[in-house]
């Protein structure tokens, strides 16, 4: 089922751009697992929420559900310097500019042009408006089967995002951290340091074991 589908960009802009290889690996995995119910935090221009929503399709047609959370229109406002991503860039192809600045007079970035984008798939998506240690605790995590984590990349937010993502979350869930192998963010500290306490609280309980049998 891989084969039938191709990642596409709708002339916006998207954390995967032209590379897609990475994409191919989030799209690996989400054909590997089978998510019923996907939730995405850091929606950006929705380009990779509708590719989601075509391959969720794919697998379970008209039955799936996709969440996404983000602040829209709003990023340039509340986020800063240590939260953004290179692709919250203002829009420099002149064509885009000409068509979404000038002729539609659209933001890409809005909550509505989100919408426009996943219209088709109206009926299976939740878009929610707002900083993701707000909507979070809103959201019922013991439904969501996967999680693709692409919000503020800040130590902090991430590790806030992680912990109310685990806190409810199932066992046996995936969770994919977008961005981990770049320096410059705080995405990779905040999960090495989980994976580190994790591994450390399982050690422990294997010493306590060993000592009260």
């Amino acid at each position: 089922m891989i084969n039938d589908f191709k990642f596409k960009l709708y002339f916006r802009k998207s954390s995967f751009k032209k590379d897609i290889s990475s994409a191919n690996i989030l799209f690996e995995q989400i054909e590997n697992h089978k998510p019923k119910h996907f939730l995405e935090v850091g929606v950006f221009q929705g380009v990779t929420s509708r590719n989601v929503c075509e391959k969720l399709n794919l697998i379970y047609p008209n039955q799936f559900k996709y969440y996404g959370i983000d602040i829209f229109e709003d990023a340039d406002n509340i986020l800063d310097d240590k939260e953004m991503t290179s692709k919250h860039n203002k829009i420099s192809n002149p064509i885009k500019h000409l068509l979404y600045n000038i002729i539609f007079k659209e933001n890409l970035h809005s909550l509505q042009s989100v919408r426009k984008l996943l219209k088709k798939y109206n009926k299976n998506v939740s878009l929610y408006k707002g900083l993701s240690n707000e909507i979070l605790p809103k959201i019922d995590m013991s439904e969501i089967d996967f999680v693709f984590l692409d919000g503020g990349h800040s130590y902090e937010t991430v590790k806030n995002d992680l912990f109310l993502i685990l806190k409810n979350i199932k066992k046996n869930k995936v969770i994919i951290c977008d961005d981990y192998d770049q320096k410059n963010y705080g995405v990779k500290k905040a999960v090495d340091e989980l994976v580190n306490s994790v591994t450390e609280i399982k050690e422990l309980n294997k010493r306590l074991v060993k000592i009260t049998s």
